[in-house]
């Protein structure tokens, strides 16, 4: 995809990301929980897509990668917890332990790929 093109589609998709928030923050304005969980999600993916834009622009041998592969696992593993909670929080209790195995297989799986396989191209 084109420079362009890719611009419109990216500012669509987090204007429909900040209008999907809104509304849930106003339709749980009554529950704090829910509008902590909207509000911290909603930051978290703003600042991981931050952060994987900066991690794309780096040069591969720049210490400032290190740090940014760190962020983007740690806002990767926030994410996956605190959607595994509530996704977990209404299944019974058999598929709760399936779904937190998911989130630790996912979590451990990312560290992995990250940080301890390295790629020899």
């Amino acid at each position: 995809m084109d420079r362009d093109g890719g611009n419109w589609l990216t500012g669509l998709g987090f204007g429909m990301l900040t209008c999907n928030s809104v509304l849930a923050i106003y339709r749980s304005k009554e529950d704090a929980w829910s509008v902590a969980f909207v509000v911290s999600a909603y930051f978290a993916l703003l600042f991981l897509f931050w952060c994987l834009r900066l991690y794309e622009r780096t040069a591969p041998n720049v210490a400032q990668r290190w740090k940014l592969k760190v962020a983007i696992w740690s806002l990767s593993t926030f994410l996956t917890a605190i959607f595994s909670y509530k996704v977990a929080k209404l299944m019974p209790r058999p598929v709760d332990l399936i779904v937190w195995g998911m989130a630790v297989s996912v979590i451990c799986g990312g560290f992995y790929a990250f940080f301890i396989h390295h790629d020899h191209q």
